[in-house]
């Protein structure tokens, strides 16, 4: 019996020590992960600026294609909202709301997930200059409850979240450069178009 109570005391003052550092361990959760896309930050921004846009690089579609996904609202505008349904738990239920546009350097949405856990956060994609370049930056912000913020010790958001970032963010990134290859050559082919016009005049005028 002794021996029972000694260690049920050591349980409570093991608990009592865990739920006070709890308390000085910040409760805030930031995750974002940059890339480096070889175009001006206007056509980088062509591909984030809407619900949809942010669908056709999501890494979570590779996941699940089958997921359900329903749009409600003016997409690309705020108040805009997009919900998803899987089966598969890396995916869950969910839905983001368009809630800030700063063209064409910030796109902001708030995010609710209903499983497998329900949780609340802000996601964001930041678009900064970078020489001829566009750095992306997306991310998200998040709060986890007291005592919980205890396990952000022991956890690693890199090792959990970092590859589906980073096949999510080389997606964007070959989207964008193949779009603006195509945007560049589609200029040529005018301005070629322009100046044989130009010398058609000239020999008819001649």
């Amino acid at each position: 019996m002794k021996a029972l109570k000694k260690i049920l005391l050591v349980l409570v003052v093991l608990i009592v020590i865990a739920l006070i550092a709890a308390a000085f361990i910040s409760k805030e959760v930031v995750y974002e992960k940059s890339i480096t896309i070889n175009v001006p930050v206007e056509m980088a921004w062509e591909n984030v600026n809407s619900l949809e846009d942010l669908d056709k690089w999501s890494p979570w579609n590779d996941i699940d294609p089958n997921m359900k996904k329903e749009m409600t609202g003016t997409d690309g505008e705020i108040g805009a909202t997009a919900s998803w349904e899987s089966d598969v738990e890396d995916v869950g239920k969910g839905s983001q709301t368009i809630a800030k546009i700063e063209a064409p350097n910030l796109f902001e949405t708030d995010l609710k997930f209903y499983s497998p856990y329900e949780s609340e956060a802000k996601g964001y994609i930041k678009l900064a200059k970078e020489a001829d370049a566009t750095k992306v930056t997306w991310g998200f912000q998040s709060e986890v409850p007291y005592p919980f913020n205890l396990m952000m010790l022991f956890s690693n958001m890199e090792d959990s979240m970092g590859e589906v970032w980073s096949n999510g963010l080389s997606k964007l990134k070959q989207l964008c450069e193949e779009d603006y290859k195509r945007k560049q050559k589609e200029e040529e082919e005018e301005e070629e178009e322009k100046l044989k016009l130009q010398e058609l005049q000239q020999e008819q005028e001649g």
